[in-house]
């Protein structure tokens, strides 16, 4: 969402009380409007603008990248909210070491949040960053000054381990790429990475195909995972459970569990289109799948009929009804094989995930919610093949319910599900595309109520208007949802010196937001 605030000035402390009269109330709004008006006339304008940095509070889109705000959901709780750190709150020096940038101005908006009512920061933390330069060389001082700031502000964390790039979909400042090491590897074997049918590769996130493959320096991608996790826990242990209450485990492109199907940074994708499947690799096991099926034919390559990156699904064969379509034998062969092999990635990871955080899980003082992040391919959602979410890797249509085994496996290990689109309504966009954010939403709603697992949640588009955020409040309170655990937000992708212009607005904007989460009506100021 865009940070312009329309001039609504909702104000609130961090812990309101809703109990006073109302002459109270409003007298508590007006001291507090008049440190609004010093962000104003720039008493802290050009400090607030470090922390509005790469995020004009509540953003995410499907151009690959991801941000947060959290908010836990309960019927009798409120709904502690958390705003995701600036990726551009780091820069890299002459030696490629990480330091923050704008220390002083950092500091003082962190407190400035903790005012507005936030519960905490969401921080991403990089792969590519701690582990730059080689294996096992784990550097984190960036991650200890500024899970410090955030303790001292007294706000809480979310951290999100993300062992994907954000070369791709970042405009300067902030970007991590995938540890030095790995791209020299990659230099000399493109096969550690994602490939399409053109042959072009997507050096995003390691492929799949070497989760249990030792070709990094003698390890695999699930082993670098694991010992990267190992070194957090063991660097972090006592802020976990007191000071970090999150930890989302990054499991593919912008940390979700799905294909790079639709890259948008590198100009190959562009919405509405259907993307294409990422299964040229070396696919010995596709090779395998299909001899054990009797048909090994069908083990050389993917589908030849699926159309290109930014096709529509009409005219597609096979994303239409036919012999050669996702409906016959080898259509169903392959999605089940190439969902399947994504699924199967998310179940080792969040295996040992959980493994190394049960021993905190199992004391209440240090629990610690473990976090899985799926995907909102809602385009051509409205369609019988669903054709967006099948090359994503969601073997989702109308006859068939993808999420479900998706659900299965974060179940199976205790983790939440973070899913996307609360704010979105299929009124306000336009039919041709056939998209449907409230069915996706709906659909895993309830595979997650079936299920019993948790959900977080996030936005999808760039919006502040109130009507989308009545929406976001109506969505956390959504009795098809009453195991929500929390809700979270994500603010996107602008720079810092983007939205200087409106960086005086978003702590009115996180009050707001504050407010309608909270079910509480103010005066308009």
């Amino acid at each position: 969402m865009a940070c312009k605030c329309g001039g609504y000035y909702y104000t609130l402390n961090a812990k309101p009380s809703f109990d006073r009269d109302l002459s109270k109330t409003r007298k508590f709004l007006l001291r507090n409007v008049s440190v609004v008006r010093m962000f104003t006339a720039g008493f802290f304008r050009s400090k607030w603008r470090s922390i509005a940095g790469k995020r004009r509070i509540l953003s995410m889109d499907a151009r690959e990248k991801s941000r947060s705000t959290i908010l836990e959901s309960s019927k009798d709780k409120r709904v502690p909210i958390f705003v995701m750190m600036p990726v551009d709150i780091f820069t890299l020096d002459a030696s490629g070491c990480p330091r923050i940038r704008k220390l002083k101005a950092l500091t003082v908006s962190l407190k400035a949040l903790k005012l507005a009512g936030v519960h905490g920061i969401g921080v991403e933390v990089w792969w590519g960053i701690v582990e730059r330069f080689s294996p096992f060389d784990y550097d984190w001082s960036l991650y200890e000054e500024i899970f410090k700031l955030v303790s001292d502000s007294g706000l809480k964390l979310h951290v999100a381990l993300s062992f994907h790039s954000n070369i791709h979909s970042s405009n300067g400042k902030g970007r991590a790429s995938l540890p030095l090491w790995i791209l020299e590897i990659g230099d000399v074997n493109k096969d550690i990475y994602y490939r399409d049918q053109h042959g072009f590769s997507n050096n995003d996130y390691l492929t799949l195909g070497v989760d249990h493959v030792p070709l990094l320096s003698g390890r695999t991608a699930l082993q670098c995972y694991e010992d990267f996790m190992l070194s957090f826990v063991n660097k972090f242990e006592s802020f976990i459970g007191s000071v970090i209450e999150e930890i989302s485990i990054g499991l593919g492109p912008s940390g979700e569990l799905r294909y790079p199907a639709h890259p948008f940074g590198d100009g190959r994708w562009k919405f509405p289109g259907i993307g294409e499947f990422q299964c040229y690799d070396k696919m010995e096991d596709l090779k395998m799948a299909a001899c054990r099926e009797g048909k090994p034919q069908w083990g050389d390559k993917g589908p030849q009929n699926a159309g290109c990156y930014n096709s529509v699904p009409s005219g597609v064969p096979f994303f239409e009804e036919g012999k050669e379509s996702f409906l016959s034998d080898y259509g169903r062969f392959f999605l089940e094989w190439y969902s399947g092999r994504l699924i199967c990635h998310a179940d080792a990871i969040l295996a040992k995930a959980a493994k190394i955080l049960k021993k905190y899980q199992e004391n209440e003082q240090t629990s610690v919610m473990l976090v899985a992040k799926i995907g909102g391919i809602y385009w051509w959602y409205q369609t019988l093949s669903h054709p967006a979410e099948l090359t994503a890797g969601y073997y989702n249509t109308a006859l068939r319910d993808g999420y479900d085994p998706v659900v299965s496996v974060l179940s199976r290990h205790g983790a939440a599900l973070h899913i996307p689109c609360l704010e979105m309504m299929d009124s306000e966009i336009p039919p041709t595309y056939l998209c449907s954010p409230e069915g996706l939403l709906k659909q895993m709603q309830s595979v997650s109520k079936k299920r019993i697992v948790n959900l977080i949640g996030r936005n999808t588009t760039e919006r502040l208007d109130k009507t989308g955020l009545w929406k976001i409040r109506s969505n956390c309170y959504n009795p098809q949802a009453e195991v929500v655990k929390a809700t979270y937000i994500s603010p996107n992708h602008a720079s810092a010196t983007e939205i200087e212009s409106s960086c005086d607005l978003h702590i009115l904007f996180i009050w707001e937001l504050v407010i309608m989460i909270h079910k509480h009506d103010f005066p308009v100021m």
